[in-house]
C-alpha cells in the first residue's frame, strides 16, 4: 500500500507544494468555530452564526472560476499574495468590530471571502500536470488525507484559543497562520517554477479546450459540481453541529474532542484509500459518506440524551472514514475529465460548489438547529450528502491512463521574464 505513495513523492516538488498549500488553507477548518463562538457571543442566535460564517464562503465561491482563468493564465504566485494579504486585513477587522455593529460582519465576511486563498484549486490544477496513472489518484488521496489533519489541529487550536483568550484572539491567530502559509506557498510555486500557464497538451475529458464555451455546459460536470455542493454542504452542517453541541454544554473543549476525532477517521480512511490500486469507486464511496452521516442521528439530542457527547466518539470516527476517500475520488475525477488547459478554472467551479455548499450550510444547519436542536442539524446534513450520493452514478468515467509517472525535473514555465 505504500508502493503509491514511495513514487509520489520522489517527484520533484511534490511534497513542497502540498505541505505549503496545507498550511495556506489551515485558518479554514476553524474559521466557522472561530466565527461562530463570536456571533453567539453577539446575538445569541446559531441562525446569525451560520449567516456571517456562511457569508465567508459565498465569497469564497464566487470568485472561484474567474479565478481559477487567472491562475490558468499564468502569475499563480502574485494571485496568491494578493488574496493572502486583503484576507489577513478583513480577519483583523472583523476582530476589533464592536459586538453592537454585528451587522457589519456580513458584508465584511463576504467581501473577505472574496480574498479567499486560491491554494486548493491552483494546487490541485497542478497534480495532473506534475503526475500520471495511479500517482494523480495517490497525490488527490494524500491531499484529501493530509487536509484531514487541517480538520484534526485547527479546531483544536481555534476552540484551545477561544475557550482560554476569546474568540476574537482565535481569528487574530487565524489571520496570522494564513499570512504565513500564502507566503510560503507562493514561494514554493516559484522554486517549482510552476507559476506560469500549463503546456499544451490533449483535453483530458469530453470539454471543448476553447475559451468561450463554459465548463458548465458540459453535463458530467455539471453533476460533478452539484454533487460537490450538496456533500460539503451535510459536511460542515455536521461541523456546525458539533460547535453548537459543546456550546449548549458550555464546554468548548468538546468541540477539540469531536471535531478531531471525526477528522481522525477520515484521515486513517484516506490514508488507506491512496495505497489502493485501481481507480476509486465515486458511487461506492458517496454512498458510504452518506451511511455514516446518518448513523450519527439515532444518538444525538433530543431524540437521545447522552450522558456526555464523549460517547458518541467511536461512531463519529467510523462516520468519517469514508469523507476523505469520497473526496479524493471527486477531485480525481474532475482532474480527468477537465480540459487540460482550463483545469484552474474547473476547480475553481468547484470551489465555487464548495463554497455555496458552505454558505448553505450554516444558516441552513443554524435554522435547523435552532428549530429542532441538534438531531434537526444531523437530519439536514444527512438528507445533503445522500441526494449527492445519488448523484455519484450520473458522473462518467475518463479514459484510463497509463500507469507511470513523471519523475524528473519539473519542466520551467515561469511566465516572469
Amino acid at each position: 500500500m505504500l508502493a503509491n505513495y514511495r513514487r509520489l513523492f520522489a517527484v520533484p516538488h511534490v511534497l513542497s507544494l502540498l505541505v505549503w498549500s496545507l498550511i495556506a488553507r489551515f485558518h479554514t477548518p476553524g474559521l466557522m468555530i472561530a466565527v461562530t463562538f463570536l456571533v453567539v457571543d453577539w446575538t445569541g442566535s446559531y441562525s446569525l452564526a451560520g449567516l456571517v460564517a456562511g457569508a465567508f464562503t459565498l465569497g469564497m465561491a464566487l470568485v472561484g472560476p474567474l479565478r481559477g482563468r487567472m491562475a490558468d493564465k499564468g502569475g499563480t504566485d502574485r494571485l496568491t499574495l494578493v488574496c493572502g494579504a486583503v484576507f489577513t486585513v478583513g480577519l483583523l477587522a472583523l476582530t476589533v468590530l464592536p459586538g453592537s455593529l454585528w451587522w457589519v460582519s456580513i458584508p465584511l465576511a463576504l467581501g473577505t471571502g472574496l480574498f479567499g486563498t486560491p491554494a486548493n484549486q491552483i494546487v490541485r490544477a497542478l497534480w495532473p500536470r506534475l503526475t500520471r496513472g495511479p500517482e494523480r489518484q495517490a497525490i488527490y488521496a494524500a491531499e484529501a488525507t493530509t487536509q484531514e489533519l487541517l480538520f484534526v489541529f485547527s479546531p483544536i487550536l481555534t476552540a484551545g484559543v477561544v475557550a482560554f483568550a476569546g474568540p476574537r484572539w482565535a481569528l487574530a491567530m487565524l489571520a496570522v497562520l494564513s499570512l504565513a502559509g500564502t507566503l510560503g506557498f507562493a514561494l514554493a510555486l516559484r522554486r517549482a517554477g510552476v507559476t506560469g500557464p500549463a503546456p499544451l497538451e490533449a483535453a483530458a475529458g469530453p470539454v471543448p479546450a476553447g475559451p468561450r464555451r463554459s465548463l458548465l455546459r458540459d453535463p458530467a460536470l455539471l453533476v460533478l459540481f452539484a454533487m460537490c455542493m450538496l456533500m460539503v454542504s451535510g459536511i460542515m452542517g455536521v461541523d456546525l453541529v458539533i460547535v453548537a453541541w459543546a456550546n449548549e454544554l458550555d464546554a468548548p473543549y468538546l468541540v477539540m474532542v469531536l471535531a478531531s476525532v471525526w477528522a481522525l477517521g477520515s484521515l486513517v480512511g484516506g490514508a488507506i484509500a491512496g495505497g489502493l490500486r485501481g481507480r476509486p469507486r465515486l458511487v461506492r464511496r458517496s454512498l458510504a459518506s452518506a451511511a455514516g452521516v446518518a448513523v450519527l442521528l439515532p444518538f444525538v439530542p433530543p431524540w437521545a440524551e447522552l450522558p456526555t457527547p464523549l460517547w458518541v466518539t467511536p461512531l463519529l470516527f467510523l462516520s468519517g472514514l469514508a469523507i476523505a476517500p469520497t473526496l479524493a475520488a471527486t477531485m480525481g475525477r474532475l482532474g480527468d475529465l477537465a480540459p487540460a488547459a482550463r483545469r484552474a478554472e474547473a476547480f475553481g467551479w468547484m470551489s465555487t460548489a464548495l463554497g455555496v455548499g458552505g454558505a448553505i450550510a450554516g444558516p441552513l444547519a443554524g435554522g435547523l438547529i435552532d428549530l429542532m436542536g441538534i438531531a434537526g442539524g444531523v437530519l439536514g446534513a444527512t438528507v445533503l450528502v445522500t441526494v449527492a450520493a445519488l448523484l455519484s452514478p450520473f458522473v462518467p468515467e475518463a479514459p484510463a491512463e497509463p500507469e507511470e509517472t513523471v519523475i524528473g525535473p519539473v519542466e520551467r514555465v515561469d511566465d516572469r521574464p
